[in-house]
């Protein structure tokens, strides 16, 4: 269940020519999702500070967006991928058929010990958790690697820009939605990172 990724040559262009405070914000909201702001906490406080008396002071502005663009390189060498600091994961209770008109569509989630695995389509839940299952064991057979599967969740997904909004649906028991929610309270970046190609 990585959440990690290197940078490319787009995200330092990017960094490079984003607005300073943007930029500030993004990585404060990306450290607060890993837990690891307490370590950076200081710093990003000190440059806040900075910007906030240095008015229109380019020299300042230019070296801090410098600093900060070696700590956003220094993550993304350590394998963190900071375009999820953008996005936001949203669990908006259960929602049932009637959903489709709201552009909602179904996916089923297998969370297993280090992977999460997921399946969208227009089948309903259960036949996409047998695609789903299909899928994971040619996965297993193919690399000769034993995956266990821990949780099982039925779900309805949309994009609303940088929001993707999760509920539970009929398939779902009430328990293990809450279940599902408390993760995702605990890690949202991991399953940010693992339905990043959720369209």
């Amino acid at each position: 269940m990585a959440i990690k990724k290197t940078g490319s040559l787009a995200d330092l262009v990017s960094d490079k020519f984003s607005d300073i405070w943007k930029l500030l914000s993004e990585t404060t909201v990306f450290l607060s999702r890993t837990g690891e702001s307490d370590t950076y906490e200081k710093q990003l406080r000190s440059w806040r500070s900075e910007l906030q008396s240095a008015g229109r002071n380019t020299e300042t502005a230019h070296r801090i967006r410098s600093e900060l663009t070696e700590l956003r390189k220094h993550l993304r060498l350590q394998g963190y991928d900071l375009s999820l600091g953008r996005q936001n994961l949203i669990i908006d209770g259960f929602r049932n058929d009637t959903c489709l008109g709201e552009d909602f569509r179904r996916v089923v989630l297998f969370i297993a010990e280090d992977q999460v695995f997921f399946m969208a389509g227009d089948d309903n839940h259960i036949a996409l958790a047998e695609y789903l299952d299909r899928q994971v064991d040619a996965a297993v057979v193919s690399r000769k690697t034993r995956v266990r599967i821990l949780d099982r969740h039925y779900l309805w997904y949309r994009r609303d820009g940088q929001d993707l909004i999760l509920s539970g649906s009929d398939t779902e028991t009430k328990e293990d939605f809450e279940r599902f929610s408390a993760m995702c309270r605990a890690n949202s970046l991991l399953f940010l990172s693992a339905l990043k190609n959720l369209r």
